[in-house]
């Protein structure tokens, strides 16, 4: 991942909306939520959450599917993952051990 890439990602999620959705769709897993879903869901109309959906779509950090009539979102697992060793690449100088503590709060 080059910086220009994490600033577009990290972009898309300075919002308190597109934060939620994408939360949302790490949540959902690879199944994905289709728009109407997911503005139910954060209580959101779903005219805004189409823009909102297309901003995260553009970064990367969503893909997009289309089931019959719905088009399903998920997150970019991949893409999340790239973002965050990006972020943690140089943790603390090389010092691995102070970023363990991080690393064991993920519940994956």
């Amino acid at each position: 991942m080059d910086i220009k890439t994490a600033v577009e990602s990290l972009e898309s999620l300075a919002h308190e909306t597109r934060l939620g959705v994408f939360r949302l769709l790490v949540q959902a897993g690879p199944r994905g939520l289709s728009a109407g879903d997911i503005a139910d869901r954060l209580g959101a109309l779903q005219n805004t959450m189409s823009s909102h959906l297309h901003k995260l779509g553009r970064a990367g950090i969503v893909h997009s599917r289309r089931e019959g009539r719905h088009i399903i979102y998920s997150a970019n697992f991949a893409a999340l993952s790239s973002l965050i060793v990006y972020l943690m690449e140089d943790c603390c100088g090389g010092s691995a051990e102070v970023c363990e503590p991080v690393a064991a709060r993920i519940n994956c």
